[in-house]
């Protein structure tokens, strides 16, 4: 049974990808039914899935020979995020429908967002570090296909070539990774690398440690590749919506979570990741706050968020950062979509030409604002919950100076949070337009992401079970819902964090009085509004790569002998490598 359920879940969303893709942009409504019947069912096999979760492979493929047998292990930590990527995937489908009504090449957008909804189960569902890294490198390719979606922009292609090179350098520590841990094990398995991974030399195991957190923080975005989240923007709406919440961006706090029992003892390792975590979160919330485009304004409060989910990793908190993951992608996929359905009806981003939409948007502002609460960290929705157990982790597992940082940090998203909800939703209206509620879609999208938000911390106990009990290697216990909120709502820093989100709250109730203060942090300000340097930086490794890219091209002479010629040398360097090597 759990073998079907996993080939349908991936196998569904990549037929009908074919299929939307097979019929042609001539018959829009069969890709728009087509593509959310797909999608659909694929989430409903993800969470039959849920009652078939094992700590055995169910999908075995014997491949054979170097690459192994293709497994497929559908555990906690799996099944959980496939529902994520497969349900949230669903419902960015459905408001697709309304959002690109009337848009060219629906089949090639719906064909990547299927195929991209199905490599991400895929990535988390094997138990193979090769397959993992052939998932993993279709969803970087389905991201640049989807970013870059409005091909006749130029700051969409350049944001979607900024991604593919990005997080192409997280794919290389995937591979290294997998190289290595085939070289010193002779398997693939994740079962066998996590039980083995102390007998690795130890300057063997520090490289895959490291490596891991290079894939993890480009894959995810923080820092120092953060910058590349951003310009994703460029993107579709709903697209933004399955990158930021249920799919890309969560494969590398996945791949940190997964590794974590065999990288833990490596010296400095879990210190590198909560700093990596606390600068991402710490940066781009101070980004968050200068920003007034609505989606870039949210790109960088998930670059934050993902820093909450490190930060927790690498403090030992792998339930607290899963737990973390699975809220921020309720709320935050409600953000995103909610942000499209306005951007939709006011034709602009820029939040400084909005104002007083609540009015005219009674549904949509409804359902943003609980998502906007959710994030700022408000009791009881479930962004409270599981930014407390992230905050509990940190206090217990690392060091007081950063725990300290990131309590700053939870006063800082609710100052962003408030001021983009006011500058959107509230206030005087500063433009004239003929502004109109969602559509039918839209409201069937986000009225089930804005309940969410209020209930599914209830789920708290449940999900600690499902990972305890399939997940061997990271000794997780299994609590009762009850006595986890117990926990949160005894903890000191469970108040304190509390406090300071109330200062964040009051700060921007009292922004003209803090004009002074205001004034003097308009330097930081500036470089804020500047990715601190690092675009700048990274623009000049996306220039090197492109160089060097059209350079090597002058070497493709289109001539059938020089080729074959190359292959021939090729083989006998590898050849003569092989045998000087046995």
């Amino acid at each position: 049974m759990a073998a079907i359920l996993i080939a349908l879940t991936i196998g569904l969303p990549w037929a009908g990808a074919v299929l939307v893709w097979w019929i042609g942009d001539t018959h829009a409504r069969w890709q728009h039914s087509l593509a959310v019947g797909f999608s659909v069912a694929a989430g409903a096999a993800a969470l039959v899935l849920l009652t078939q979760r094992a700590d055995t492979v169910a999908l075995h493929l014997p491949l054979g020979g170097a690459f192994g047998d293709f497994n497929f292990t559908p555990d906690g930590l799996g099944v959980f995020l496939t529902v994520i990527a497969t349900v949230v995937g669903s419902l960015a489908v459905i408001f697709s429908v309304d959002y690109m009504h009337g848009e060219a090449q629906l089949g090639r957008y719906y064909a990547l967002v299927l195929f991209f909804i199905g490599a991400m189960s895929g990535l988390v569902l094997t138990s193979n570090l090769f397959l993992m890294f052939l998932f993993w490198e279709i969803t970087a390719l389905c991201s640049y296909g989807l970013i870059s979606f409005y091909n006749d922009d130029p700051k969409a292609v350049a944001g979607g070539m900024k991604a593919l090179i990005i997080t192409q350098l997280g794919g290389l520590g995937l591979l290294v990774m997998a190289v290595l841990a085939y070289s010193y094990l002779g398997s693939f398995e994740i079962s066998v690398f996590l039980k083995q991974a102390s007998s690795l030399p130890a300057n063997v195991l520090g490289i895959l440690a490291f490596g891991c957190l290079v894939a993890a923080a480009a894959k995810s975005a923080q820092f120092p590749f953060q910058t590349w989240l951003p310009d994703a923007m460029e993107a579709p709406t709903p697209v933004s919506a399955l990158i930021h919440a249920a799919t890309m961006v969560n494969a590398g706090v996945y791949l940190l979570a997964r590794f974590y029992p065999a990288f833990a003892e490596v010296p400095y390792w879990r210190e590198a990741v909560m700093l990596v975590g606390m600068l991402s979160a710490l940066l781009a919330a101070v980004m968050a706050l200068v920003a007034n485009d609505l989606k870039r304004a949210l790109a960088y409060s998930t670059v934050s968020q993902l820093g909450y989910m490190v930060y927790a990793v690498g403090a030992g908190g792998v339930f607290a950062s899963q737990f973390h993951l699975f809220s921020h992608s309720i709320f935050k996929a409600l953000l995103f979509l909610g942000a499209g359905a306005v951007i939709h009806s006011v034709g602009t981003r820029d939040m400084r030409e909005m104002g007083g939409l609540g009015r005219h948007m009674p549904v949509v502002r409804t359902v943003f604002v609980i998502g906007a609460l959710a994030l700022a960290g408000i009791p009881i929705l479930n962004g409270f919950w599981s930014k407390e157990l992230v905050l509990e982790a940190g206090l217990s597992g690392g060091p007081g100076w950063m725990f300290g940082v990131m309590v700053f940090c939870a006063g800082l998203t609710a100052l962003y949070t408030f001021r983009f909800v006011w500058m959107v939703f509230f206030g005087a209206e500063r433009q004239e337009r003929h502004v109109h509620d969602a559509g039918v879609a839209m409201k069937t999208a986000l009225i089930p992401l804005g309940l969410a938000c209020l209930v599914t911390w209830l789920l708290a106990g449940p999900f600690s079970t499902l990972l305890a009990t399939t997940l061997p290697f990271h000794e997780i216990h299994a609590l009762p819902t009850a006595e986890i909120l117990l926990e949160v709502v005894t903890a000191p820093a469970t108040w304190l964090a509390i406090g300071v989100v109330a200062i964040g709250l009051a700060a921007w109730w009292w922004r003209a009085k803090l004009l002074f203060f205001m004034e003097a942090l308009r330097g930081v300000g500036w470089i804020a509004e500047r990715s601190f340097g690092f675009e700048a930086i990274n623009r000049g490794v996306v220039q090197v790569t492109e160089q060097a890219s059209e350079d090597l091209r002058g070497t493709q002479t289109g001539w059938l002998n020089w080729n074959v010629l190359a292959i021939v040398i090729a083989l006998i360097v590898v050849v003569a490598i092989l045998a000087l090597g046995a």
